[in-house]
This record gives structure tokens, sequence and C-alpha cells, in this order.
């Protein structure tokens, strides 16, 4: 946002506290349904793949699918952060929502993997622009109030070849250079960078950053690849695996309206983080408990300790992320915090592939092993063929895929220690108590603003956001 963004002072920001009319309520069910598209297809898409897999013979590139969604929106955060600012959030909102229904036809409409594969990079632009702009729009006319946070949290290729060929040493190391050279362009070039140093210039924002960063990357796992474990060790259809991960969305939810509800009444973000990375810690412990034979009331039980983890967190995080800052920083804050979350989803899918790629090669049944040609991503072009298979073939398959799962879990166990790290961070800043009028509706408190700024800004007014709680 830039810089030049009037932030209320005084008397006026603290006492003047307009009722919410119908704009309000409008726009940010808008909001709402747009993330709750977002989420259906991140949730749906993990339970579907291997059956997509399957149909379109894609074992060799199933985790492109995934991958190029998440690469995508990664890419697009910070571009439609500043798009926003420069065209208002309404145009670059509704251009987000377009472009993740053009993508979602076109891989409902899918005959091939590559053509899955860009349908969902198509769709991953319109998907970051819709979970970055949601955030953007909701930090202009609302309060940092965790209740309404609360209610935002509710709605919630690394593996064909080996890690030292040149095709992935190649592009990393290149990838890593061009990282590189971006954040020194950005830090000595630009007078407007994409995302302003001073969004990382404390370390209670950079823990909570940090925390992001693992949160993303340690969540997507579980969304991902609980369902491999439904399907392939317990012989689930694609249909009850979805079902059965019901756990998981349902106790998201509900942790993350309970730390949005405790941050707004405590006015503290500390024990919201810590006590989610405890039931994060303890969830994939008994997580990797998980066996070819656990009882329902074992594999629901342990959903609802890790989900819960989750749940505390997606709101939790942006607190100390906020508190630091100026209000006039929120949306860049809120961009850089989307991108984080994102990026690390990218990494979360590639990680918990690999592992569980190199554990079915060493545990899974020669024989059955030796069927799937060298690239093919096993789990996925297994599955299918799991059901066909005689006795005692059958079970040792589903043995060696709870087996391979239980290692996946206690790597994000080691993961999710540095998310617990990061509390030592935080500290308790005061959140703050401002909004910022700029993008109100009916801005009422215009009066508390100097005329030449109000005229500075007037270009980036619009009816997407509305006047403060």
């Amino acid at each position: 946002m830039s810089s030049r963004t009037p932030t209320l002072q005084g008397p006026e920001a603290s006492s003047e506290k307009p009722a919410k009319g119908a704009a309000f309520w409008f726009t940010f069910m808008a909001v709402i349904m747009s993330i709750l598209l977002s989420a259906l297809d991140l949730t749906a898409v993990g339970t579907a793949l291997p059956t997509i897999t399957s149909d379109l013979n894609g074992g060799d590139d199933f985790s492109w699918v995934g991958a190029a969604y998440s690469l995508s929106s990664t890419a697009f955060l910070p571009l439609s952060g500043s798009l926003a600012d420069i065209f208002g959030r309404r145009p670059v909102m509704l251009g987000s929502i377009l472009f993740f229904a053009l993508g979602s036809a076109l891989a409902g409409a899918a005959q091939n993997m590559n053509m899955l594969i860009a349908a969902r990079t198509v769709q991953g632009l319109g998907g970051g622009g819709i979970l970055n702009l949601s955030e953007i729009i909701t930090g202009n006319f609302i309060v940092i109030a965790g209740a309404t946070l609360a209610i935002v949290g509710l709605t919630f290729g690394g593996i064909r070849f080996p890690w030292s060929s040149a095709q992935v040493l190649a592009p990393l190391i290149i990838g890593l250079a061009l990282i590189g050279l971006f954040i020194w362009y950005e830090a000595k070039i630009p007078a407007e960078p994409s995302i302003p140093w001073e969004v990382l210039s404390n370390r209670t924002s950079v823990g909570g950053y940090i925390g992001t960063l693992i949160h993303g990357l340690v969540s997507i796992a579980v969304v991902y690849y609980l369902p491999i474990y439904f399907q392939a060790a317990l012989g689930k259809s694609p249909i009850i695996s979805g079902v059965d991960i019901l756990p998981t969305a349902m106790f998201i939810s509900a942790g993350a309206l309970v730390a949005g509800a405790t941050t707004q009444i405590l006015n503290k973000y500390r024990p919201q983080n810590a006590l989610g990375w405890v039931f994060i810690l303890v969830g994939f412990g008994i997580l990797s408990l998980l066996k070819a034979d656990s009882s329902m009331g074992q594999w629901v039980g342990y959903q609802i300790i890790v989900a819960a983890g989750f749940g505390l967190l997606y709101p939790a995080t942006v607190f100390p992320v906020l508190a630091p800052l100026p209000v006039e920083r929120n949306a860049t804050a809120l961009a850089f915090f989307a991108f984080v979350r994102s990026f690390a989803q990218t990494f979360g899918i590639t990680i918990s592939s690999t592992i569980l790629q190199n554990e079915l090669k060493r545990k899974l049944p020669v024989g059955f092993a030796s069927l799937f040609p060298s690239g093919v991503e096993i789990a996925f072009a297994a599955i299918p063929v799991i059901k066909t298979l005689e006795e005692p073939l059958r079970s040792e398959v589903r043995v060696a895929f709870a087996e391979s799962m239980s290692v996946v879990w206690k790597t994000m166990i080691g993961i999710a220690g540095v998310g617990l790290l990061s509390l030592l961070l935080l500290k308790e800043v005061p959140m703050n108590m401002e909004t910022d009028k700029t993008y109100g509706l009916h801005d009422k408190g215009a009066a508390s603003i100097p005329d030449e700024e109000k005229a500075a800004s007037a270009t980036n007014v619009d009816i997407t956001a509305v006047e403060s709680s």
C-alpha cells in the first residue's frame, strides 16, 4: 500500500464505532465465499488425485498437479498485492475469481495430464489472487479482531529424477540464484519494493512469518497425504476417504474459531501459537502410530488432535505479523504472509511425496514394486491396483503403505519443532485498534483526514472494502 495512505490517530480512531451496514456484510460474505472456493479445491484434489492419475495415465507426473497450482499461486501473490494498490481491490479480486473459474473448467475437461497441469496452473493464478485479496480486503476494513479472522479461518516434482541429477540440481541452483538476485534488486533498486523491508523489521513479525512457513508446510502434508493412507492402507474408496477426512476439516474450523475468539478476549496471541504447536507435535506423533489395521477410533481421534493445532495456527500466526507494524503496512504484510504460506505448501507437497516414494521403494514387496517403471509415483499408480491383488500380497502392500506414511509423519514432527522454536521470537505487542479509512464504502471518518491526503488517495478508493468496525 502506498506510504501516503492516511492512518487515523487520536480520539477519532478510538472512540468512533459506526454501525456495520448491509454493504459491510455483503462484502464480507463475498470474501468468505471466495475463500470457500479455494478451500474446496485444496481438499478435494488431494482426495481424488489417485483416481484422476489412474484415469489419465499420469503416474509419473502426478506431483505436478499439486505443484503447478502451488507454484503459480505463489508466483502471483506479490504481484496481486501491487496490482490491488494500483487498480483497486475489486477488479483484481474479480479477475482472480475469473482465472480460478476458467482453470477449474479446463481442469474438469482435461483429457490428459499435460492439459490438467496447465489448467491447474491457470487455476493457481486465480487461487493465489483470491487468497491474497481476501486477506487484504479484510485487513482494510476490519480491526485486527480475533473473531472476524476466525470466521475467515473457518472456510478453510522433486521425485521423478534423483536428487543428484542435473534435472534436479540445475533448476534448484538457478532458482536459488534468481531468488538471491530478486532480494538484492528489491533491496537496492525500486523506491517502492513489492515487499517493503519494514514488514521484516522486528523479531515478532519475523517469528510470525517463520511460524506461517512451517504451518503451511506441515498442514498441506495432512491434507494431501492422509487420504493416501485411507485409500492405500485401509482400502477405502475416494468418496469414503473424503468422508473420513472430515474430522480434519471440522476441527481446523473449530481451532480457528477458538484462536480468534480468545485472542480478541485476552488481547494476547502467544498462548494460542504455543498451544497450536503442541497439538501439532503431539498429533503427528500419534499419526505415526497408525497401521494398516488401525481402528476408526484411532484414525479419527488422531486427526482431531493435529487438526486442532492447524486450526489454532491459521489465524494465530497473523497476529504477531501485523501487531508491531503500522496499519498502512497491513496490505503488504498480508501479501507477504500469503506468499510465505503458499510457498511453504509447495515444498510440503514435494517433501512428503519424496519421502513416501523412497520409503515405498524400500518397503513394498520387490515383485510388486517392479511393476512400476522408474519415475512413476508409486503411491498414486499403485492405489487402483491394490484391490485387485490376492492375499497375502494385498496385506503386505497395505502394511508397507502404512509404515511409509509413518515416516512422513515422523519427518513432520521434526519440521514442526522448528515452528515451536519460532515462539522464542514472539513478543506480546499491543494490537493495533485502528483501521484504514481510505478503503471505506461510506467514509464517516473522512473529516479527520486532511483534504490533500484524501485527494492523493482518491484514485485508490473502491467499493470492495468497508468502514471500520
